[in-house]
């Protein structure tokens, strides 16, 4: 028995799979994460033992979006304390005066320099950070200066830049390693309570932890490295998403997850995921690889309203799971994306959302009235103007991953999951001249079942400066790295691990990289034209005549995951289809619609749009002139 959980900011999703066999169910997300965990556990599992338990989580990202981190203090060189609030020259928005940097996380007084031999008194702390400014190469000192910590504040946690970002550019390194301790004492706390609750009582087997880059770490190293699981519920879906653009044989992909909170979009190549190495989250920089995900506040739950200008505007602000858009009839009255499908009539009022929660288009059609009534407009078509507004805002983030990064949208798929994902996914598609919808299979759950799909990683960088075809430097790199993530997956139980490499390369006097692919044996000239190729897709030009250089190498260390596509990719009914229609208000006006079951759709079955496709966690709409055909996994193609 394998269970994957992914907890959002509206919903939990649990996907469990016995022998094949896939049970799903989504529940409100609850103030304690593992309490809505236990929950879908005991629904799905009904008191057998889980052998494989993997989480994706929010508890760091919620922790930093909330500024709910730990008290730390920070260790430097003496004259450098104030680097992370110097950072950068950039400015945040180039046009705005009034837009500042986020006020950093460790406060002036717990910023500690460090010089000559000596250690000046540490404050208290609740996690500490050692960062110096030449710390990704001399490693011993940071580790001088953390066993002296340790016996002035025992039982204090204690991150070295060296460990969690061994990068050059201190600025980054120092960012990244302050965050990280941050974070550690609540992800940790969070990991423990949920060993106590799930392992130790043997309800669980083995617990696993998603990381940004995707794959899965233990407990262990993710209470070490929580800035490695700030994006842990979104890299499940990616990985989901390669994995059934492979199966489908589609080589141009752009995953599209929208669930109650917000949207993220990824784009897929040749069944390569996107990796990023560095990102900025809520302000702060991350230098830790993860899949390149960008993020929007657009998603059911995202809040409609009219800025002083009179403009309807929607989100970033979202209604969460409680109260919750106001057909869930708990309270909420702000109008939410939801609350428009509802009352367009492409979410039925009889749904059960998750199986459970039965919608009140009354209460829908009061919120977006009320919002009708600042505007001057029907309900209707402030509803219409919702949905417009939420697709062009997604429509930007999907150009973001292909458009900015050198990549046609025309010709690819967009593969659409989460539970808000299908309602909104054609009509995007066809704005942006994509080719067609992939709608996979549990698609409401997809993130959670993308867990189960992923490989154990570890990840493991040092920086080199290497411009000539002398590769010691990035050999010695390579041997380090191969054993420190050998050791690093040994150490959760794999012993089976394959690892590969990439270099940052640049051109000389370039201030940025970019990453490819390096095999041990290669040289200068074949990172040359791989750097090339990649930099003249990514910017419009390369420099062929212009020296490069090589300043970082990276290691990635893989194991067999949990479960793969051909253990779930095999669609089988359950239910029989009977033919219903509704009233939906498309584009085009009013149009009556065919709904259709999906859990009854059987292979090579062609649903002809306007049509509503129901399942239990999450609904798919087809607009007039779409044509959607059941592929043999289950997941839905359309074309126009």
């Amino acid at each position: 028995m394998m269970l994957g959980a992914d907890v959002g900011g509206t919903f939990t999703d649990l996907v469990l799979v016995v022998e094949g066999e896939v049970l799903t169910a989504k529940l409100p997300t609850s103030e304690h994460q593992e309490d809505a965990i236990a929950a879908g556990i005991d629904e799905l599992a009904c008191g057998s033992t889980v052998d494989v338990f993997v989480h994706g989580t929010t508890i760091a990202t919620n922790a930093l979006l909330e500024r709910k981190g730990a008290r730390t203090a920070l260790v430097t060189d003496a004259g450098f304390e104030d680097i992370i609030e110097i950072a950068r020259q950039d400015r945040p928005s180039l046009y705005d005066p009034y837009a500042d940097r986020p006020t950093p996380l460790v406060d002036r007084s717990m910023r500690i320099g460090v010089g000559g031999v000596s250690l000046p008194a540490v404050p208290e702390a609740d996690s500490i950070a050692i960062a110096l400014v030449n710390g990704h190469v001399d490693r011993d000192r940071e580790q001088e200066l953390a066993t002296v910590i340790a016996r002035q504040q025992p039982g204090v946690p204690v991150c070295l830049s060296s460990v969690v970002a061994g990068e050059f550019r201190e600025y980054e390194r120092i960012s990244t390693t302050v965050l990280n301790a941050y974070l550690t004492p609540i992800t940790s706390t969070y990991l423990r309570a949920l060993d106590r609750r799930l392992v130790e009582p043997g309800i669980v087997g083995s617990l696993g932890v998603m990381r940004s880059s995707g794959g899965l770490m233990d407990v262990a190293d993710a209470s070490a490295l929580p800035a490695a699981v700030l994006l842990s519920g979104p890299a499940g879906g990616v990985v989901a998403a390669a994995a059934f653009a492979q199966e489908l044989r589609h080589d141009r992909v752009v995953s599209f997850d929208m669930g109650g909170t917000s949207t993220d979009v990824c784009r897929i190549e040749e069944g390569v995921i996107e990796v990023s190495y560095e990102r900025s989250i809520d302000g702060y920089v991350c230098r830790l690889p993860s899949v390149g995900v960008h993020t929007v506040g657009a998603g059911g739950g995202s809040i409609a309203w009219v800025d002083p200008g009179g403009a309807l505007r929607v989100g970033p602000r979202s209604a969460g799971a409680k109260p919750g858009p106001a057909c869930y009839g708990q309270g909420g009255t702000a109008p939410t994306v939801t609350d428009a499908n509802v009352v367009l009539g492409r979410i039925a009022p009889e749904t059960k959302l998750g199986g459970r929660l039965r919608l009140d288009r009354a209460e829908a059609e009061a919120a977006i009235g009320a919002l009708a009534g600042q505007l001057g407009l029907s309900v209707v078509d402030t509803a219409l103007g919702i949905v417009r507004i939420t697709e062009e805002v997604m429509a930007g983030a999907i150009r973001t991953v292909s458009v900015e990064k050198g990549s046609d949208p025309r010709g690819a798929h967009l593969l659409a999951f989460g539970g808000a994902g299908g309602l909104h996914a054609t009509a995007l598609a066809r704005a942006l001249g994509m080719s067609g919808v992939i709608i996979p299979p549990f698609a409401g759950v997809f993130s959670a079942l993308g867990l189960l799909l992923a490989p154990p990683r570890a990840d493991a960088q040092r920086a080199v400066l290497v411009s000539d075809d002398d590769f010691g430097p990035v050999e010695i790199a390579a041997d380090e790295l191969n054993d420190e993530v050998i050791a690093a997956l040994a150490r959760a139980g794999f012993d089976d691990a394959t690892v590969s490499f990439s270099v940052d390369a640049r051109y000389l006097g370039q201030a940025h990289e970019i990453s490819v692919a390096w095999r041990p044996g290669e040289r200068l000239a074949d990172v040359r034209w791989r750097f090339d190729s990649v930099h003249r897709t990514r910017n419009g030009f390369d420099r062929p005549d212009d020296a490069i250089e090589i300043v970082a190498v990276r290691g990635v260390g893989l194991a067999a995951p949990a479960l793969t596509i051909e253990d779930v990719s095999q669609w089988r009914p359950t239910t029989e289809q009977s033919d219903t229609y509704c009233d939906v208000t498309a584009d085009v006006g009013t149009v009556s619609a065919r709904i259709v079951a999906r859990s009854a759709l059987q292979v090579g079955d062609v649903i002809e749009g306007p049509a509503v496709i129901e399942e239990v966690e999450s609904t798919t709409y087809l607009s007039p002139g779409d044509i959607a055909v059941v592929h043999e996994s289950g997941a839905i193609e359309v074309t126009w």
